[in-house]
């Protein structure tokens, strides 16, 4: 079984980013669970999202509390939550960050990966300067760090969940899927 935590803001998409991503998944033939945990429900607040996908039926029914990788959707989350709360050795990081942290101490023994994806999202005009949404971005980096699922099952979840700018959100996708930078390791 693989369990991922997406950390992000309100408003940001983070719940929307973790539905996407399972029904990718579920498309690649893996049985998913997707849900929310969040406190004050307002704009910019923070939210955890998780997915939970395995080849076999899922009976696990409670929190993510030890997940495989952990995407961040807003790195100024890394100043106030422990993202690697829980995650297992080894496990990704994926963090929507221009450049590389400057402190790599709290990710030693875990896999890192960065994208830009507030740049990409707003070539894409997803969302406003002060707001991007960066969901499908992230999730199309996702695919890549993790090898999977396909970049084709992102493209089917976004045109069959998002109604409007389905095009930019595949095409933002796509750009995220080939500029995330894989640091790999942090030792």
């Amino acid at each position: 079984m693989i369990e991922i935590r997406f950390h992000g803001r309100g408003g940001q998409g983070t719940v929307v980013a973790t539905i996407l991503l399972a029904k990718a998944f579920f498309q690649a033939g893996y049985q998913v669970q997707s849900f929310p945990f969040f406190g004050v429900e307002r704009r910019g607040a923070p939210v955890e999202a998780y997915v939970r996908l395995d080849k076999n039926k899922i009976l696990l029914r409670t929190n993510v509390t030890a997940p495989n990788h952990v995407a961040v959707q807003d790195q100024t989350l890394l100043n106030s939550i422990n993202v690697t709360r829980g995650l297992k050795p080894d496990g990704w990081i994926l963090i929507n960050s221009p450049s590389t942290p400057a402190n790599l101490k709290p990710f030693a023994g875990f896999q890192l990966a960065h994208v830009d994806a507030n740049r990409i999202a707003l070539n894409h005009k997803l969302g406003t300067r002060t707001h991007p949404i960066v969901n499908t971005t992230m999730i199309g980096a996702f695919a890549r760090m993790l090898e999977m699922p396909s970049m084709e099952a992102i493209a089917a979840a976004i045109r069959e969940d998002i109604q409007v700018e389905a095009q930019r959100n595949i095409e933002a996708a796509h750009e995220a899927f080939e500029a995330v930078c894989l640091m790999g390791r942090i030792g």
